[in-house]
This record gives C-alpha cells, sequence and structure tokens, in this order.
C-alpha cells in the first residue's frame, strides 16, 4: 500500500515518525457506520473517503468490505461485515469477529460520525502530500527530465491531490441560479455572446462566443492565415473590442514556432496596418512611422503573456498555463500550434497515440483552468488530394482524429484565391471559416475578409449589405451539432 510506501520512505531516510493518521478516529467512522450505517456511510462515500484514507491496515479491510456491501444495496451491520470479511479470507487479519465487536464498544454515539470523517480525510490528504513530496524528492535525484518538466509534472500531482477533495455535487438551487443570471446577463448585453467575444461579429453569431472550459480548434493547411486569425482574436480579446462590458481581458499565447519578436512585430503592423516587408526592408513613410507609434503606444498597454519556448512537452505546457492563470489570471489561451508540442510520455508509442494524448490533455487544461483554449493545428493533404476546390473536412485533421473529438468547436479556415479552380478565386480578400463542429451551438461557413498585406482579418459583410450593423452568418445554412 501507498501508506506502508511512505513509511519504509521515511525510515529509509533516518526519519523516525509514522505518516500523519488517528486511529481513534478511524475506529470512531467505523464503529459509526455499525450504529448507523444508512446515514453514516452516506457520509463517507460523500466525503470521498475510500479504503486507502485509513491508516491502521485492518480498519482498511473492514472498510472496504463496508463499500462492497453499500454498492451492492445490503445491509451493513456486525453480522454481514464479518460474513464479508469471512468470504474474502481476510477476518483473522483484521483480529476476527471480536474485533468488530470492539469497534462498537469503542463508539458511544454515531452523533459525532461527521467530525470523525473529517478527521480521517484529512491525515489522509497529509500521507498524501508526503508521498508526492517524496515522489518529486526521489524525481529530482534520479529522473534524465528537465528541471522544469519534473516541476510540471509535480504541480500537476499536487493538483490531482486537491481535485480529488473536492465532490462534484452541486446543490440543484444554486445550478438553477446560475443558470438564470447567465440568461440575464445574456439578455442584458443583447449580444447573445455566452464567452469572451473574437471581436469579429459574424463569428460571434455563429459562435456565441468563447466560451470558460472550451478547446476550440482553429484548422488550415500551411500559410492560410491561421496564425493571423489567433493573433487577431488575441488582440481583440486583450483590447475589449466588441466586449458586451467594455473590458480588456488578459490573453496567454504559446507560440511554438516563432519568437515572441516576429509576432509582436505582426501584431504592431496589423493594428497600424503598415506592411511588414517596408520595415524588413528599412523603409516606412512618416505616416506608416505615426501609426506603428500609436500601435505601440496602445499594444503596450495590452494584458497579453507571450511564451515562445519551442518544443514544449505537454506536461509543461499545462504547468505553464496553470501559472500564467494564477499570476496573471489570464482568461484565454492561444497555442500556436498542436503539432509542435510534444509528450515524453507516449513519444515511443507513435505519433498517433502522442498526439491523442496532447489533445486530451489540452481539453482536460481548459476544464482545469476553466477557460477557452485556442488550439492551431495543420491539416493534412487530404483537401488538395481529393478535389480542386481544397475544401477541408473533420477527417482531415493531421495525426489523430482524437483532436476532432476532443475539441468543443473546430474552425476550418480556408481561402478560395488559393485554388484556381474555385469560383471565388478573383476576390483576393476573401477567406471562409467553417465551423465544422461545435457541441453547444451551429455549424455553418462564416466569410471574413484577409488583408494579407497587413496579416489583418475584418468582418465582412453579406452581399448587398453595407454598414456593420448588417453584418450576418454569410453561410449556406446553420445546422446545429448534436454531439
Amino acid at each position: 500500500m501507498a501508506q506502508e510506501a511512505v513509511s519504509a520512505g521515511l525510515r529509509k531516510a533516518g526519519v523516525d515518525r509514522l505518516p500523519p493518521y488517528s486511529e481513534e478516529a478511524e475506529q470512531g467512522v467505523l464503529g459509526s457506520v455499525l450504529l448507523d450505517a444508512n446515514r453514516v456511510m452516506d457520509l463517507c462515500i460523500e466525503q470521498q473517503l475510500v479504503a486507502e484514507s485509513f491508516y491502521v491496515p485492518a480498519h482498511r479491510l473492514v472498510y472496504g468490505a463496508m463499500l462492497d456491501l453499500a454498492r451492492e444495496g445490503a445491509a451493513i451491520d456486525v453480522l454481514t461485515v464479518a460474513d464479508r470479511l469471512r468470504s474474502a479470507g481476510d477476518i483473522e487479519r483484521m483480529g476476527g469477529a471480536v474485533a468488530l465487536e470492539r469497534l462498537v464498544d469503542a463508539t458511544p454515539t454515531a452523533a459525532h460520525a461527521e467530525y470523525y470523517i473529517d478527521i480521517v480525510r484529512q491525515k489522509h490528504l497529509l500521507r498524501c502530500i508526503i508521498e508526492c513530496a517524496r515522489e518529486t524528492e526521489a524525481a529530482c535525484f534520479t529522473s534524465d527530465e528537465s528541471a522544469d518538466l519534473v516541476l510540471g509534472k509535480a504541480e500537476q500531482s499536487f493538483l490531482d491531490i486537491t481535485e480529488r477533495q473536492h465532490g462534484a455535487v452541486i446543490g440543484w438551487k444554486e445550478a438553477v441560479n446560475g443558470a438564470m443570471a447567465h440568461v440575464e446577463h445574456v439578455l442584458h448585453t443583447k449580444r447573445g455572446i455566452h464567452g469572451l467575444s473574437t471581436g469579429f461579429l459574424n463569428l460571434d453569431r455563429i459562435m456565441q462566443g468563447l466560451k470558460p472550459g472550451e478547446m476550440i480548434v482553429i484548422a488550415a493547411r500551411p500559410s492560410m492565415g491561421k496564425t493571423s486569425l489567433a493573433m487577431n482574436i488575441a488582440e481583440n480579446v486583450a483590447l475589449g473590442k466588441n466586449d458586451p462590458d467594455h473590458e480588456q481581458r488578459p490573453v496567454g499565447i504559446f507560440s511554438l514556432e516563432m519568437s515572441h519578436e516576429t509576432l509582436v512585430l505582426r501584431m504592431l503592423c496589423s493594428h497600424a496596418r503598415v506592411r511588414s516587408s517596408g520595415i524588413t526592408k528599412g523603409f516606412i513613410s512618416k505616416s506608416d512611422h505615426g501609426n506603428l507609434a500609436n500601435a505601440a503606444s496602445l499594444l503596450m498597454k495590452a494584458p497579453v503573456v507571450m511564451d515562445d519556448t519551442g518544443g514544449l512537452d505537454i506536461h509543461e505546457l499545462r504547468a505553464r498555463a496553470r501559472r500564467m492563470r494564477k499570476k496573471h489570471g489570464v482568461q484565454l489561451i492561444i497555442i500556436d500550434y498542436l503539432q509542435l508540442l510534444h509528450s515524453q510520455e507516449f513519444a515511443r508509442q507513435g505519433r498517433q497515440i502522442e498526439t491523442a494524448a496532447i489533445s486530451g490533455n489540452l481539453k482536460a487544461m481548459a476544464k482545469e483552468l476553466k477557460i477557452p483554449v485556442i488550439v492551431l493545428s495543420q491539416l493534412s493533404r487530404a483537401p488538395e488530394q481529393r478535389d480542386k476546390l481544397g475544401k477541408p473536412r473533420l477527417s482531415d485533421l493531421r495525426d489523430s482524429g482524437a483532436i476532432e473529438q476532443d475539441a468543443d468547436v473546430v474552425c476550418m479556415l480556408r481561402r478560395p484565391c488559393r485554388y484556381p479552380d474555385d469560383p471565388d478565386r478573383d476576390d483576393a480578400r476573401l477567406a471562409f471559416v467553417d465551423v465544422a463542429k461545435q457541441r453547444n451551438g451551429p455549424t455553418g461557413e462564416v466569410a471574413l475578409n484577409f488583408e494579407e498585406e497587413y496579416t489583418r482579418f475584418e468582418d465582412r459583410a453579406s452581399p448587398g449589405v453595407d454598414g456593420d450593423d448588417d453584418l450576418e452568418p454569410f453561410a449556406a445554412g446553420l445546422e446545429v451539432d448534436e454531439q
């Protein structure tokens, strides 16, 4: 058992101490169950007590038998517990049936069961913390992994302990009140946005904003502008563009492909509407220079946190994202891009399994941090090989079908001007964002304008309509995704 391992580790280290536990509290819990099983057993399960929560081996066996009986809906008393232990061959190991009688005699009343349960739970939590600390210490001395990766795994192990201590049961009254508060907020803003605004009215109307806990995948073939779209969304969120509360929201960016210098320069030029090629050549006009200065002054105040470390392991990325969330309060994370992430744990099992592990971790990260996570992804060559229009499908997501399964929203970006046989090829500005999957909303295509020389996306009015107030999703029918 884990507790004996901890004790052995402490003795080996020369520390003559037993892990924290309370034999009296453990006896109190078991005696209370035998006195009032219907009430106390429910309390134990609600507080997530398991057999390992008891340190004394005999107590662990008794509580394990009680849990088995509870799962079967059987009565729990001295006779049934003794019979279950006898059937499992454990009756003598825990001291015989007389030991059960002693538990009842040692517990005068079950009225204080909650107090005993809390002591047992707290002591078990302390032992789990000690175990994680010892494993982390051992990894520091023996692991060949980087210090950042060891730290990330240590943070994750401690976080797992925390998550296990909190029940998932939510009061129905509180749940209904929360839902109504959300409805009132949406109606008050009159925007139909359930999360963060992307800054694009058409995209918000089909996606209802970027929702907390969701993994949003933006996928495209190379050089279609997926990084530009993601950076435009980051800029819009950080500056509060189209935000119902007119509030700037902190954004975290993981750029595994480009350096932070390149990304910041692109964002500056995009916002100032200045060609980056002019800066590369060392010549820009006075007006362009003034526009860049104004853009720098504005973007300098934007709450953006950037990490351009390349080749990150997924556990290390999760640890860094966790610190971003805690230190800077980021409300949106963008990752550019998924195929550049690694998982040392699954690297030898093939790229498909590794990508599935990475995708699952990213979805878990979004739920853990309770914020939207935008993940950029490459597409395979299938769209170009399938037909001359190059229209992508969900099955074209590169490396693993797990990306499609884990994602809450999948957006496919394409630009007709890149395909000579496309009927819209003459419109160099036209770009389509195909919301191919949306777990909690409709699907369909949205049209945007893309100013390639400024790497900037903008809303596009429907054909024959002028003015931003009339912007609509330019789609061939919106369908609800029932996944």
